[in-house]
């Protein structure tokens, strides 16, 4: 693990959760794009890999100098347990800190977590939506992707291919964890309404099921033998090379009930995949018109119409699939949200 001289860091992003979780996957992403762009940040915690700059607990104390710009480091919060140490280290200790904090969050903040945010020096908000439930003012950055890793391929039957699919069969995707929140029933319900009628297209499920949620899987895998498609609506697992996965679709569906942001619609749209997503998390904010269509969650009937009107209609999936790779390019690479994010920092060590 490549620890650092706390000396050379201007920004900490603190990781205080050892589980794999969506914001652990964002600082992953987001800390090599940061330092490509010279803004000397370095992880501290546990649960990220050792390829990442870490800082040592015991060398906190050169908080107290400031940092190698002269101004005071950025400590960059995602969680509330990461919010809380800050405040100490800057309020009761006082280190020479500025608090940023994250919020993914689309409800109503506990007492507690609105006394935290208070405390912040500047909040960012992931979606319009999330900026909508605060009570202090803040600076929306939606997440970005790496447009290079999720890219069409150059062929797609070749795609399909590569990862064992038929290359003669069109697929819809949903990829993510397998449970009842992330709508995985929806849309295996869905698919076991339509392909009958589309014999040239078959389904992919990609992700994990964990702990109580295995058995939802396997019931699942249950309705899809009792419908006679073990065939075509296929469970495929967890694949740390995703981005392969997204390659062999033709349609991505999105059909959580309940969502914080969700990458995976900007991960369909950048590998040119048209989204069906419900109207949970960032989604009405990330796929538009051209690229995709929204519709309420929970809504099986509506899913199952959109499916049955994509799957049939091959022009109108590849006008989307162009619109979908530009839309990303332009408005949600990771370059981009890193480069927003300095902004930000720049903004608060301005006012030190």
């Amino acid at each position: 693990m490549p620890h650092i001289d706390l000396a050379d860091v201007r920004v900490l992003a603190p990781n205080f959760k050892r589980r794999l979780s969506g914001v652990t996957s964002t600082i992953i992403q987001l800390v090599p794009v940061q330092n490509r762009l010279g803004q000397k940040v370095a992880v501290i915690g546990p649960g990220l890999p050792q390829s990442l700059p870490h800082v040592r607990f015991r060398d906190l104390w050169r908080l107290w100098q400031l940092g190698p710009d002269k101004r005071p480091r950025v400590w960059h919060a995602r969680r509330n347990i990461e919010m809380l140490p800050a405040i100490i280290l800057r309020d009761i200790l006082r280190m020479k800190l500025k608090l940023v904090f994250t919020s993914a969050s689309q409800r109503k903040h506990s007492g507690w977590t609105k006394f935290l945010i208070s405390r912040m020096d500047a909040i960012i908000a992931t979606s319009a939506k999330t900026a909508s439930y605060m009570d202090v003012p803040s600076t929306v950055i939606m997440h970005g992707i790496d447009t290079e890793r999720f890219s069409p391929p150059a062929d797609k039957a070749e795609a399909k291919r590569a990862v064992g699919l038929d290359p003669n069969q069109k697929y819809a995707g949903c990829f993510g964890r397998v449970r009842h929140q992330k709508g995985t029933d929806l849309f295996v319900d869905a698919m076991i309404a339509v392909l009958p009628q589309n014999p040239d297209w078959s389904a992919i499920i990609a992700g994990r099921a964990t702990g109580p949620h295995v058995e939802f899987e396997n019931g699942l895998k249950e309705k899809v033998r009792a419908a006679g498609l073990a065939d075509r609506i296929i469970f495929v697992g967890e694949h740390t090379n995703i981005n392969e996965w997204y390659r062999t679709l033709d349609l991505f569906i999105a059909p959580q009930r309940w969502e914080g942001f969700g990458l995976t619609p900007l991960e369909a749209m950048a590998t040119a995949v048209p989204v069906i997503a419900t109207d949970v998390g960032a989604f009405p904010e990330l796929v538009e018109g051209e690229t995709g269509e929204v519709m309420a969650r929970g809504d099986l009937q509506a899913m199952s119409d959109s499916a049955s009107k994509w799957l049939k209609n091959d022009g109108k999936r590849l006008e989307a699939a162009m619109a979908a790779r530009q839309h990303v390019a332009e408005n949600f690479t990771i370059a981009g949200e890193a480069e927003n994010l300095g902004r930000v920092y720049d903004a608060v060590k301005a006012s030190a």
